[in-house]
């Protein structure tokens, strides 16, 4: 131990001794009359009248501007209804790193009412551990929602059920504001407004700081921060015409007043979605499987809570969350037979009605030591979901009389979370980060149905799975003027209980695991840079997969879960190479590699409970090893001053295996098992292309192309589609208005085919092609100042409003 710390400190003062021959200026700014730190201010180094380099304050008023080199230098600072201060900043050989300490603007004389800037076309930015995205008008008007917004994102897919996916791959996990949540990614994702989101971070290689789940990595959704005196805020509306219209809105406000900060909002939208689909049987029990789907939804989400201000040196922060569902869908399930079986033509209709509300209730605590970055949060979190679900089923057979059947099941889950976080800047080069987390999960799930299954045991079920975490985590790093590295370790321990009807059937799981991470970046110039990480993730089985429930049916298909599922393991390297041009252009390229141990997977076998050789059941199973690789690259690329585009493209590669039923020779009715091993190649490529006729109005194109994909199950058609749109701005910025016209010429689909256990093949179709009218109003005034609410996850700073 001794002589590894020796090595680093070792390596740590090589590099400080061969790293000075550049400088930096670094300083914190000030309202000079409330000495309260001013946010997103910007800094411009100018040499002789010429732009040499800029940054913009962080949201405690703290900028840092490196690699410049040794000779003296002008500072503007320049934020809007402040008087710009200009500061003659030398760099010499005795003193290269320059601090300026506080910097105090004052306000104009006459006070502005806009309180809102926001970018017109989006950026991509790559920082040591995550690919940031900032999100202009140009991604806002993709759609009302952050799932409109997410198939437009590069290296992430949004299918047509709403299921996202990183690289490929579906174990993702989605934050908010850097904070967790219990509600379906899906269905959160349709509940966020697009024009509350400020950026999107794509996390593809966590530090050991952040809770490991997800193997591809992390999606986290920063919202915008009010962060202003007084009262002010945004309504936002929108109408989606498809089939028929489906409508959106959300008013987000908030009002400071001395210490204390109000905010609240709430947000809505429904309307009825439709999708259509068939799979087509080939073999000696040749049928057409036609689907019907109609649901007609409505959600709403609200946020209510206050910031305390109760000195300059601690915070104390409230709010709950009140999520509200309803939805009803009618299924029709139609199973056609040649002529000569016609008389066994099956059709199910499924009428569905659930209700879900997911409250979140939390509170937090920051104190802010004398040392500037020097910090300590405490948080805590109980999140309470109930989900039910009611359907009715009518289920006929040619010539006989229709069966009546219903089922009802009840979801209840409880998540306490309390954790504990510590941030000291040992000196201006090295930071140590430190903490400890605990998490409380419980959930019960009752199903009932008046249909007598094979298997007695699932006619009237009670399912249990509980889960505690506890878990604490170091990070160690430095930065030096061309080098910066983080080490980290996270320790847990991990406990799961599932009981099936009242101890029946049990299953208890017991792990210790350490989760490693490392980081290093090297900048090459200052517009060139690399990085190369490494982390260790897990993918724990959710509720959804463990549970020995019927999740759904259709005339020949059962999806049940296996309460026996254990977490699967990820070892994954990445690097990135970010260079910077002029004119606010930029590419970046990734590549990964990932080793995955105990891999979860569906698996498709008959089912063996029924006289009916047609019959399935879909479920879970982990498996031993396999492996994943694959590249990005993007670009930002600004044209001229009317015309910028964003093509990005990314190809994965993953090794999958799962045990799959194959048709034994000469028979229609005997299976083998077979574990059967694949290479899924998975290549997409997308566009946007954005054109400024006027100061007030522009236009955008969007292009999609996903490849074909080979599955272990089925294998994947190819898929591709053509967007466009305009947005119009009024009211000195304050009235925005926008219109999309998604998938113009309706080639989006879903189509695949498969050989195990039949042979078959289908397609889906949803309204892909829809047009979306927007507005979005901002009111209010008022100076800005920067708010100190904790974030969880990534240390962010968050003024009062947003919806987490």
């Amino acid at each position: 131990m001794k002589l590894h710390v020796l090595l680093v400190l070792l390596f740590g003062s090589i590099l400080n001794l061969t790293a000075q021959t550049k400088g930096s200026i670094s300083g914190k700014i000030t309202d000079k009359t409330t000495a309260q730190p001013l946010p997103y201010v910007s800094v411009v180094v100018k040499d002789n009248g010429t732009t040499v380099a800029s940054d913009v304050a962080t949201e405690e008023g703290t900028f840092t501007i490196k690699n410049l080199p040794v000779k003296t230098y002008t500072l503007e600072i320049v934020f809007m209804g402040y008087q710009t201060q200009t500061i003659n900043a030398p760099l010499t050989e005795d003193k290269q790193n320059l601090n300026l300490g506080t910097v105090t603007l004052t306000e104009e004389a006459t006070t502005l009412q806009e309180v809102s800037v926001v970018k017109e076309t989006s950026t991509i930015e790559q920082k040591i551990d995550r690919k940031v995205i900032t999100v202009g008008r140009d991604l806002t008007t993709a759609g009302p929602t952050a799932s409109d917004i997410m198939g437009n994102i590069p290296s992430v897919n949004v299918d047509q059920d709403g299921n996202i996916s990183l690289r490929g791959n579906a174990n993702v996990r989605i934050l908010v504001d850097g904070r967790p949540t219990t509600v379906d990614a899906a269905t959160l994702l349709k509940q966020i407004p697009s024009s509350s989101i400020k950026k999107i971070e794509l996390i593809t290689n966590p530090s050991a700081k952040y809770n490991p789940e997800g193997m591809s990595g992390i999606i986290n959704i920063v919202l915008h921060k009010n962060a202003n005196d007084g009262f002010n805020g945004s309504a936002n509306s929108g109408v989606t015409f498809g089939r028929t219209p489906k409508y959106n809105g959300s008013v987000d406000m908030n009002y400071r007043k001395g210490k204390l900060n109000f905010f609240g909002n709430i947000g809505g939208n429904g309307g009825k979605y439709f999708n259509d689909g068939q799979i087509d049987r080939t073999d000696n029990y040749a049928s057409n499987n036609i689907f019907k789907v109609m649901n007609n939804n409505k959600s709403v989400l609200g946020k209510v809570g206050f910031d305390y201000y109760i000195n300059d040196f601690n915070t104390l922060s409230v709010y709950t969350n009140q999520n509200y569902g309803n939805g009803t869908a009618r299924i029709n399930n139609t199973l056609l037979y040649p002529a000569a079986s016609a008389s066994n033509d099956i059709n199910l209709v499924s009428n569905l009605d659930g209700d879900n509300k997911n409250n979140a209730y939390n509170l937090a605590f920051k104190h802010k030591f004398k040392k500037e970055g020097h910090t300590l949060d405490f948080e805590g979190n109980f999140n309470d979901v109930k989900e039910t679900q009611y359907v009715d089923y009518v289920s006929t057979v040619t010539g006989a009389s229709p069966v009546y059947y219903n089922d009802a099941v009840i979801d209840n889950r409880k998540n306490v979370t309390a954790n504990l976080d510590y941030v000291n800047p040992l000196n201006d080069k090295t930071t140590l980060e430190a903490g400890a987390e605990a998490r409380v999960i419980r959930t019960d799930n009752d199903y009932n149905t008046s249909r007598t299954l094979a298997n007695p045991a699932l006619n009237n079920s009670v399912y249990a799975y509980d889960m505690d975490i506890y878990s604490a985590y170091a990070t160690f790093g430095q930065k030096f003027s061309k080098i910066s590295y983080q080490l980290g370790l996270r320790a847990e321990s991990y406990n799961v209980d599932a009981n099936f009807n009242r101890g029946a059937d049990t299953f208890k799981d017991r792990l210790f695991n350490l989760y490693p991470s490392a980081f290093i970046s090297y900048t090459i110039n200052e517009k060139n840079s690399l990085q190369l990480s490494y982390s260790r993730r897990v993918d724990r089985p959710s509720l959804e997969q463990t549970k020995p429930i019927r999740e759904f049916s259709t005339p020949r298909v059962t999806s049940l879960g296996n309460m026996t599922l254990e977490p699967q393991f990820t070892n994954s390297i990445e690097a990135n190479y970010t260079k910077m041009f002029g004119k606010g252009s930029s590419i970046t390229a990734g590549v990964f590699y990932r080793m995955i141990d105990h891999e979860i997977n569906r698996v498709l076998y008959p089912d063996e409970s029924t006289p009916d050789p047609q019959d399935q059941i879909m479920s879970f199973a982990n498996f031993s090893h396999n492996n994943a690789y694959g590249f990005e690259l993007s670009f930002n690329y600004k044209i001229n001053t009317w015309w910028d585009i964003q093509p990005a493209i990314d190809f994965s590669s993953i090794s999958q295996q799962g045990l799959v039923a194959v048709l034994r020779d000469g028979s229609d009715t005997e299976f083998d098992y077979v574990n059967r091993k694949i290479t899924a190649n998975a290549f997409n490529a997308r566009v946007n292309s954005n054109f400024k006729a006027t100061k007030n109005l522009s236009f955008l194109l969007f292009g999609f192309y996903r490849g074909a994909v080979n599955g272990v199950q089925n294998n994947s058609h190819e898929m591709y589609k053509i967007d466009s749109g305009a947005r119009y701005s009024m009211l000195n910025n304050r009235l925005t208005a926008s219109v999309r016209f998604n998938d113009m010429f309706k080639t989006m689909r879903y189509a695949f085919d498969s050989r195990n256990p039949f042979p078959q093949s289908g397609k889906f179709t949803w309204e892909s092609r829809t047009v979306y009218i927007g507005l979005n109003y901002m009111f209010g005034q008022g100076k800005n100042r920067a708010m100190q609410r904790k974030q969880r996850e990534d240390n962010t700073k968050q003024g009062g409003g947003g919806l987490f």
